[in-house]
């Protein structure tokens, strides 16, 4: 088939409003996920070093913040911030939010 397609709010979260859908998209090298983010979210400090992904975070609504290597970028609706594989990124939500994140080596 030429194509794949899913509703997102349709995957099962994997972690709290985190909705993957590489897999559910049969995508060989690309990660794409859509955050659903409470008031209060906090996501995990990490980083990709090890897979050499990169990643994209664009803010489709609400406003938050992406910690990258220790440095706050506060972040609303339309902002969307690239991040090298070896940084470290946290994100964190104050408000309801939408994210879309997109990955790849």
């Amino acid at each position: 088939m030429s194509h794949d397609m899913t509703t997102y709010d349709e995957v099962e979260p994997l972690a709290p409003g985190m909705h993957f859908l590489r897999d559910e998209l049969d995508c060989d090298n690309l990660g794409l996920t859509v955050l659903d983010a409470e008031a209060g979210w906090e996501g995990k400090e990490h980083d990709h070093a090890e897979d050499g992904e990169e990643e994209v975070y664009l803010l489709v609504d609400g406003s938050g913040t992406l910690t990258v290597d220790g440095k706050q970028v506060g972040l609303d609706a339309g902002d969307a911030v690239r991040v090298d594989p070896g940084a470290t990124r946290r994100l964190t939500f104050d408000q309801e939010s939408t994210m879309v994140i997109a990955g790849a080596p």
